[in-house]
């Protein structure tokens, strides 16, 4: 058991109307997943008090809304959004929200921000490494993260299938190399488009321990440096942005990714997540006790990773017992 305050800042659900219309669509294996996993409250309240996890925040997972087109995604957003709102509503003491937008369409993105801030209170927003190639530092979404910035949004990332993943997958599930790849793409692309420094009101939670960044960080500082890849009037320190994201840790954080995640950014910068419901129950059980056994990290750190380091970025659920 973890403990009864901790935060899964990484938890998925999948309401009606979202399995509706990836079966409208024809998706039975999202990006080589075997299954569209079951999802309800009940499951996932009784997966928390298994764990041990006191709060946990719900989010739309890859494909995201991807899959239809035009209003169609607007209109999937804002019901979708609106279930999680809902569940939410009856189990406000355990369940936040993360709000899907409508992006690439700006205009509608900008209309689901206020939407889902103002009337269904939601705790933050996810959003997809990229939005049919285009990707968070693109000029042409400027608007949508000068918006998140001005509220000081909490925005989880959350990988997807790049551009031509198909080529480039060579038959393996999307989840198994190119999410750990496009969660490196996006970061490094917030970074050199010097996104996240006009943006520094943001909290950017980076999934997946970190994802390539420990292994890439030098490179990118390196060629961040070199005037072709930036404004030469800009200064950009990967280091230090990388230092102020936050970084869950679901996934396959043993036996090497926590440790190098710890090389660029402090423990009080991470934390838990599950993955659920798309990591199996016995998975997320093993990777809490190695959580919680792991000697990377003191008993102040673990608490903080668990705890402590998500109140400040949940006001709300930081009030409500658990």
């Amino acid at each position: 058991m973890i403990s009864p305050a901790a935060v899964d800042v990484h938890a998925h659900f999948l309401p009606p109307s979202y399995r509706a219309a990836l079966k409208r669509a024809g998706i039975d294996r999202p990006d080589g997943f075997p299954f569209v996993p079951k999802w309800s409250a009940g499951s996932a309240l009784a997966l928390m008090d298994e764990v041990g996890i006191g709060r946990a925040l719900l989010s739309i997972s890859s494909p995201g809304l991807s899959f239809v087109a035009g209003a169609e995604r607007s209109e999937l957003a804002r019901t979708v959004n609106a279930e999680g709102a809902a569940a939410v509503q009856d189990h406000w003491q355990r369940l936040g929200l993360l709000a899907s937008l409508p992006l690439p369409d700006v205009e509608a993105a900008l209309e689901e921000i206020t939407h889902a801030s103002e009337v269904l209170h939601a705790d933050g927003f996810v959003l997809m490494t990229n939005y049919e190639g285009v990707y968070l530092g693109d000029k042409r979404l400027e608007p949508v993260m000068e918006e998140l910035d001005r509220r000081g949004a909490l925005v989880t990332l959350h990988p997807t299938a790049p551009p031509e993943a198909k080529a480039v997958a060579n038959g393996l599930p999307y989840p198994m190399m190119e999410f750990i790849f496009d969660t490196t793409r996006a970061v490094a692309n917030l970074v050199v488009t010097g996104t996240l420094a006009r943006h520094p009101r943001l909290n950017v939670i980076v999934p997946h321990v970190g994802s390539a960044l420990p292994s890439l960080a030098d490179r990118l500082n390196g060629f961040a440096k070199l005037p072709f890849t930036h404004k030469p009037s800009e200064r950009i320190d990967v280091y230090e942005t990388l230092a102020r994201l936050y970084y869950d840790v679901a996934g396959t954080p043993f036996p090497h990714a926590l440790r190098g995640l710890l090389g660029i950014a402090p423990a009080e910068q991470l934390l838990y997540g599950s993955d659920t419901p798309f990591t199996p129950n016995p998975a997320i059980q093993a990777s809490a006790k190695a959580l919680l056994e792991t000697d990377l990290l003191d008993d102040n750190q673990k608490r903080g990773m668990f705890t402590d380091n998500a109140q400040p970025l949940l006001p709300r659920l930081a009030q409500s017992p658990a």
